[in-house]
């Protein structure tokens, strides 16, 4: 399986904004593509402009396929013009617990 690590820190007062595109796109990528095990959206505690998506992908095909999605693209419509600087970890999963 194959995951990304994606940090996002916001502009100043558009966490609403990022929410409410991000949310819908993380279930709807899970619950519509069988290629995508897991889409988690975290804000970090200490400062609630940071964002980490931790996605898991059958494979970077999958991930490939998710960018073609009607609910990927309307969610990085909104919230490219809310992201103040974003970096993203590339990484092979090793183990999912519990096992699935």
């Amino acid at each position: 399986m194959y995951s990304i690590i994606v940090k996002t820190k916001l502009k100043p007062g558009t966490t609403q904004a990022f929410l409410d595109a991000m949310l819908p796109n993380a279930a709807a990528s899970v619950r519509d593509e069988p290629g995508c095990h897991t889409f988690d959206v975290l804000q970090d505690r200490a400062d609630p402009e940071l964002f980490w998506l931790y996605e898991i992908y059958q494979d970077e095909a999958a991930l490939a396929a998710h960018k073609e999605t009607p609910h990927y693209k309307a969610s990085r419509a909104v919230v490219t013009d809310l992201i103040a600087e974003q970096s993203v970890i590339r990484a092979d999963v090793l183990a999912v617990n519990p096992e699935r």
